[in-house]
């Protein structure tokens, strides 16, 4: 079967949950004796790399611009895939499901899958006339595909509330046992101690809420130094049209020798600082199925979230919740994660790492989505009266 990826980024990945999911997706794939071919721009994959883990990456133009970048990139690569004949369209997020209705009508013999992979409109970046664009977009992704992928069941629920239809919920899945990345060197280079350092790891976007733990880890050095003493706080991660959100955040911490931006990092570097952290912190407002907690999670570490739907799915204790964008609520509950006794500390982690390899592997998932290639074409689509 020949598949293609459309709306990520690109190949290998270099940040970003999608372009992550979409990278071990294919990964496996190919493994599996499918033929991938994976859309990549040029601007994110500069070392133009033909094939990548068994998946052919294939680069089109895009405009390069924050609000047509990816709508152009997947006008080209549909076109591109609807000429090479293949077997399944794949699109990754409601914004480039906007154009799934282009198999649809000249490609009847091709199966379209769309991924809802989050609530975009609800992201900070985006003006009003973004956001109405992502709510037709979320019409489209529910519409027009033969069977839509919903990653956490929120959205499932959402979607299927707001615009009918019945989404199949396949979550996002991270390798298990997972890579461990020693030898990287990162640690060196930021003059980093095992164990001594709280890791957030994400785009610097922000709903992604960097600025609220800067601001917790600030006042925790205040209200309780003796916690924090001989401790880091690292964010790891780029943004990409958000210049203004990352010079503030850097503003913010200007005095600060013990907050380390590391900018973009990838592959066997993330899973170095994740590896050796303390814990991982991910303050975040809005998410899908966030792939670097459930990272952090099979590595064995403590994780402390924000309490939106999508992060309690994933951790069900409470106790490592905080209220969504609250600072002083996370600073508490900083203090608390941060004076856990050794032993507190590892029945946690073992605790979250055994509920990744039970829920969250890709053993499962795979043959879950290989199922969806195979049998969509044979599900009634809700928008078949719209493209007959």
């Amino acid at each position: 079967m020949t598949i293609a990826m459309i709306g990520q980024k690109g190949i290998p990945a270099a940040g970003g949950g999608v372009e992550r999911h979409v990278h071990d997706l294919s990964r496996r794939l190919a493994m599996r004796n499918h033929d991938v071919i994976v859309y990549a721009r040029p601007w994110y994959s500069p070392s133009k790399e033909a094939v990548v883990d068994g998946a052919q990456v294939v680069y089109k133009p895009s405009i390069e611009t924050k609000h047509l970048d990816t709508i152009s990139h997947v006008f080209v690569s549909t076109i591109d895939a609807i000429e090479k004949g293949v077997d399944v369209i794949h699109y990754h997020g409601v914004g480039p499901a906007l154009l799934s209705w282009i198999p649809r009508l000249f490609a009847k013999d091709t199966r379209v899958v769309t991924t809802f992979h989050s609530i975009d409109r609800m992201h900070k970046k985006w003006n009003w006339m973004a956001r109405t664009i992502l709510r037709f977009g979320e019409w489209a992704a529910c519409a027009f595909a033969h069977e839509t992928i919903a990653v956490s069941t929120t959205i499932k629920q959402y979607a299927s509330k707001s615009y009918g239809g019945n989404l199949t919920y396949i979550p996002n899945a991270v390798e298990f046992p997972p890579i461990h990345g020693d030898g990287c060197d990162l640690l060196k280079e930021y003059r980093l101690d095992s164990k001594e350092y709280v890791l957030m790891v994400s785009r610097l976007i922000p709903h992604k809420g960097a600025h609220y733990l800067i601001r917790a880890w600030q006042m925790l050095k205040q209200i309780a130094p003796e916690t924090v003493a001989g401790k880091k706080l690292v964010i790891a991660g780029g943004g990409h049209h958000t210049e203004e959100y990352e010079n503030t955040l850097h503003a913010m911490t200007f005095n600060d020798n013990d907050i380390i931006f590391t900018g973009m990092i990838t592959g066997d570097k993330i899973h170095e600082l994740l590896s050796h952290a303390y814990a991982q912190v991910h303050p975040s407002d809005n998410e899908g199925m966030p792939i670097v907690v459930l990272e952090g999670m099979s590595h064995g570490l403590p994780v402390l979230l924000s309490d939106i739907d999508e992060h309690r799915m994933v951790m069900p204790n409470s106790s490592f919740w905080f209220r969504q964008g609250q600072v002083k609520d996370l600073t508490e509950k900083m203090n608390m994660l941060l004076t856990l006794s050794e032993e507190e500390q590892t029945s946690i982690g073992t605790k979250n790492a055994a509920l990744i390899a039970r829920d969250y592997s890709w053993d499962r998932v795979i043959e879950r989505i290989e199922e969806v290639y195979t049998s969509s074409v044979e599900q009634l689509p809700i928008a078949e009266s719209v493209v007959a």
